[in-house]
């Protein structure tokens, strides 16, 4: 049952971990700057961490950029204000990813700006037998250790990992909580403490300062990725861009 449940909890923070700050802090917002060999590593360490659910950086920075200039209007990607319930969001957000993917809508040219791009990563990360062996992994794991079969309801989290993550904030972080700032859209904080979502969750805030390295804001808004980011920043594996109070609130 531990070998289990330690899998699950690493899964899901790892996934989680590459998520907040490879394809959203840095990709999509510009946060921090990195070298391009350093840049490949967390290319590859997101889709070792993602598996069958990885997502592009640049599809991911893309579509993320457009949500921020459009947020809660009929061109945002995903918006609990145009959909009747998180699944059908999460359709229409996989098939705008999967548009923005395969080039077959037009691109502002705004959004593309100093976007990463590792073909070769990007087209091996798509491929659907590649998916089916990290499911089959996941099943492989669990049929050697699981204790009973309960367990195995716990995989289709594995598989879906990414998508489940971006539901969270993209639906519930849009609906439920409190706010700190009065803005023109329907971002809350879904969380008074994030250790669940490694400070996603400070949605409201974070659309208050998109590039903002540190999502908290409050006292209690402890951001577990912020110390991070400084630790790498001091050992000069990245460095913290420094954005005027204009900058960091512009949103695309």
């Amino acid at each position: 049952m531990v070998i289990i449940l330690v899998f699950f909890i690493a899964h899901w923070y790892l996934s989680l971990f590459s998520q907040t700050f490879f394809q959203h802090r840095y990709a999509a917002h510009g946060a921090f700057s990195m070298s391009p060999r350093w840049e490949r590593f967390f290319y590859l360490f997101a889709y070792i961490t993602q598996g069958s659910s990885f997502m592009s950086p640049r599809a991911y920075a893309i579509m993320h950029r457009m949500h921020h200039a459009y947020t809660d209007t009929d061109k945002d990607p995903h918006s609990p204000s145009y959909d009747d319930n998180v699944f059908s969001m999460m359709w229409h957000t996989k098939n705008i990813y999967t548009d923005i993917l395969h080039g077959k809508i037009p691109i502002e040219e705004r959004f593309l700006k100093n976007v990463p791009n590792w073909v070769a990563l990007e087209k091996i990360g798509h491929l659907w037998f590649l998916r089916l062996l990290w499911v089959l992994f996941y099943v492989a794991f669990y049929w050697y250790f699981a204790p009973s079969y309960w367990y195995f309801l716990l995989l289709p989290v594995h598989i879906l990992m990414g998508p489940i993550h971006g539901a969270i904030i993209n639906w519930f972080a849009h609906k439920y909580t409190y706010v700190n700032f009065k803005l023109t859209n329907t971002s809350k904080n879904l969380f008074p403490v994030d250790v669940f979502m490694l400070g996603e969750g400070y949605h409201n805030n974070h659309h208050k300062f998109p590039s903002r390295v540190n999502f908290g804001y409050r006292w209690h808004e402890i951001d577990p990725i912020y110390p991070v980011i400084l630790f790498f920043n001091k050992i000069g594996i990245l460095k913290i861009n420094k954005l005027s109070p204009q900058a960091a609130t512009q949103e695309f």
